[in-house]
């Protein structure tokens, strides 16, 4: 094998944190003159076998040939196998799964593996101290990972011009004795005892002087997000920003390549051939069906079971059934207050009144599967994210007059194919606002939905603030983690409606159901895209 290729067989392996021997490098040279792959084509080749090879549970980190065999051999079979695997997936009832937030497996990042650890020790609701501080560096590592795969931050190993000009990412430990030099950081934005704010990473910290910072890119920087920052290190001990960004969003296609082998959601893990398979049976057999995703469905409001009634109406007169409805809380408008056996009460009959309207649609009741997202102000176990499932005591009709309905945690994700969605149901904008420590001046409305998706796929994270402003179930911040970037992620909040694509993620906000017209949005698994719907409310609702 040329030189050239060499080099281009090893860098591939390598940037999946894998050596090759010579035995390995001979059977791929093999592979490769067999094939008669062109010079051009061979790393496109390479990186399919690279990925494949890094997905078997048995890899090692030097190539092991054994393994490297089997992979090729499972290339080579592969055209007759997917064909028949498609042909099987006839139901899509055996292929939608509603998953809690407390069913998903804990996944930790290893550094000294360089991959993803399963936890061994049972969760629970308390924590401990370790998990609290696992959970933050979970979320540091998953993401500092991602950088330093990106082109920017993992340049040619080969010597040029711009590789001497280039900033690597540094450590606050390398600060001390430095001042004067310009460093590149990576840590989350915090506030030190005296309340002024810095960057913290796993070795320390450093105070943050923002008076040479023209402006922030673009996003939201809360206390708690993770954000990347150039800086003059001055003699006072602070580092003077010059330049704020949020990490770079890696892709869900980029991140299964690697991570592919990883079961995220407990339902079996699969690979990108199969996602592809599955994809395309989704394109081609239901491309019509819709998920329905409501917010705010306020029971305690007059019209909101009009509105029900109407929408139902208009599936049956269309032929139209949803596959999946997702009504998000609150379901009440004022919420209950503590102690009110008035409010409790209504809230009860509130819901059984859904079941008998629900139960009266015997279609609708029998195809589409309900899921129930509890709202901030919803009666659950708990207050802090991830929120339990609504009181088993006020859901008995619904689960007794409705057969396929979920009582989910806010989060749940929905696992559809090859699709993961994510429902979370929190007055998010408003949250991250009130914790701003940096924005672009003179921001429109539009601007803020994009900065808002943008910064929460950023970091990986439904709730990117500190503890002290959102509590989190430290054993389960996992289930708030948005790595891999899902297919689609539903920020339901009672901010104004928004839909939009980000490295390939839609995600997209329903808005409240009661309004000046009832408001919901429509999935369409096929396209991977929403749309908003609206039913006119008549004049005597």
């Amino acid at each position: 094998m040329a030189d050239t290729r060499q080099r281009i067989v090893i860098k591939v392996f390598r940037k999946y944190g894998h050596s090759l021997g010579p035995e390995a490098l001979e059977f791929i040279e093999e592979i490769l003159d067999r094939h008669e792959i062109a010079d051009e084509d061979v790393e496109f080749s390479i990186e399919w076998i690279a990925k494949e090879y890094n997905k078997q549970d048995d890899a090692q980190m030097k190539v092991s040939l054994d393994v490297l065999q089997r992979v090729y051999d499972t290339f080579q079979g592969s055209g007759s196998t997917s064909d028949s695997m498609v042909q099987d997936l006839i139901d899509p009832e055996s292929h939608l799964f509603v998953i809690d937030a407390f069913d998903m497996p804990s996944w930790h990042w290893s550094n000294e593996r360089s991959t993803f650890e399963r936890a061994t020790v049972p969760l629970t609701v308390s924590g401990s101290a370790d998990s609290r501080i696992m959970a933050m560096r979970n979320r540091l590592n998953i993401i500092r990972q991602t950088i330093l795969r990106n082109d920017h931050f993992s340049p040619s190993t080969l010597p040029s011009k711009d590789r001497e000009r280039l900033l690597t990412l540094k450590s606050t430990k390398q600060l001390l004795g430095r001042a004067g030099d310009r460093f590149l950081l990576f840590g989350m934005l915090a506030r030190n005892k005296e309340g002024k704010l810095c960057l913290e990473d796993q070795d320390g910290s450093v105070e943050l002087e923002f008076s040479q910072l023209d402006q922030p890119s673009e996003g939201l920087f809360t206390e708690g997000c993770f954000a990347l920052i150039e800086g003059d290190y001055t003699e006072d001990a602070t580092l003077l920003v010059i330049a704020i960004g949020h990490p770079p969003c890696e892709s869900r296609d980029a991140a299964r390549s690697i991570f592919g082998h990883v079961d995220f959601l407990g339902k079996g893990a699969t690979t990108l051939l199969e996602d592809t398979n599955l994809a395309a049976r989704v394109r081609l057999d239901l491309p019509d069906l819709r998920f329905f995703v409501l917010s705010d469905v306020w029971l305690d409001h007059s019209a909101t079971l009009l509105g029900l009634r109407k929408m139902f109406d208009n599936c049956m007169e269309n032929s139209f059934i949803p596959k999946v409805m997702v009504l998000c809380g609150n379901f009440s408008s004022r919420g209950i207050p503590q102690g009110n056996s008035y409010e409790v009460r209504k809230f009860q009959d509130n819901l059984d009144s859904l079941a008998d309207l629900i139960a009266s649609y015997p279609l609708i009741t029998r195809t589409t599967h309900f899921v129930f997202v509890p709202g901030p102000l919803d009666v659950a176990l708990n207050s802090v994210l991830p929120r339990r499932p609504l009181l088993s005591s006020f859901v008995s009709r619904l689960k007794s007059r409705v057969p396929k309905v979920h009582f989910s945690t806010n989060p749940c994700r929905i696992k559809f194919f090859e699709q993961e969605i994510v429902i979370f149901r929190e007055n998010l904008m408003a949250k991250m606002l009130r914790n701003l420590v940096g924005i672009k001046p003179d921001v429109r409305n539009d601007d803020l939905k994009r900065y808002l998706v943008q910064s929460i796929l950023d970091q990986s994270h439904l709730i990117p603030l500190t503890t002290s402003i959102q509590p989190v179930l430290p054993d389960f911040d996992h289930a708030l983690r948005l790595y891999p970037l899902p297919t689609a992620v539903v920020l339901a909040d009672k901010y104004d409606r928004y839909q939009m694509t980000y490295e390939g993620c839609h995600v997209f906000n329903p808005g409240s159901f009661i309004g000046n017209s009832f408001a919901f949005s429509a999935y369409t698994p096929s396209r991977r895209e929403s749309e908003e719907c609206v039913l006119d409310m008549d004049s005597e609702d």
